[in-house]
């Protein structure tokens, strides 16, 4: 008695068709693959596997695949799948995602600001207000200190130039008669002036 199998391979082989006796193992269809095919590679990057359930084992017949139809019958038809095996990788997955999710918690913020509190008031305008209240409160001390700084500043320029120079220091008026003499003359002229031309 023989069974029909059906393999589904990959481009540019086509989908095989053998009918192969029904106590033929799992493990010889590849060789009947690899006589049907000989440009096939058939090595360990190769298996084939059912398209429904788990792979058999090598000694498996082939009748065992066969599906049964709803009568109960067995149909004698065997459809499988050529595939390629994939090999897993190095891995690290894990690890590339625990660090991502410690790169993202620790970016999560703490600013509030943008809530509200119960009475519907933003917490940034609170904030705020404290800031303005603490600077008022502060306001006294900061002019006194600045006045402060501002008399030693003084202080310390003037002590400069008595140093530099005593005669500056000393407190007596400056009197050029020269001057004071051309601007009376220069203020009683504008005068005639202005008088001449009324």
């Amino acid at each position: 008695m023989s069974t029909t199998v059906l393999v589904s391979t990959f481009p540019p082989f086509p989908t095989l068709s053998l009918s192969v006796p029904s106590d033929t193992p799992f493990q010889g269809l590849y060789d009947l693959i690899h006589a049907r095919y000989p440009t096939l590679p058939l090595s360990d990057d190769l298996f084939l596997s059912p398209h429904h359930g788990v792979v058999p084992s090598s000694v498996t017949p082939v009748s065992q695949l066969a599906g049964e139809e709803e009568s109960g019958v067995a149909d004698g038809l065997v459809s499988l799948r050529l595939s390629a095996r994939l090999r897993g990788g190095k891995g690290g997955f894990g690890s590339q995602l625990r660090a991502a999710g410690g790169r993202m918690s620790s970016q999560k913020t703490s600013n509030n600001d943008s809530c509200r509190d119960l009475s519907g008031r933003r917490l940034s305008t609170i904030k705020e207000a404290q800031k303005l209240a603490s600077y008022l409160e502060s306001e006294p001390e900061r002019k006194k200190a600045q006045k402060e700084a501002e008399k030693q500043k003084l202080a310390a320029l003037e002590k400069k130039l008595q140093m530099a120079d005593p005669a500056v220091g000393s407190k007596r008026p400056l009197v050029d008669s020269d001057y004071l003499e051309q601007r009376r003359e220069i203020v009683d002229n504008v005068k005639s002036a202005v008088s001449a031309g009324t």
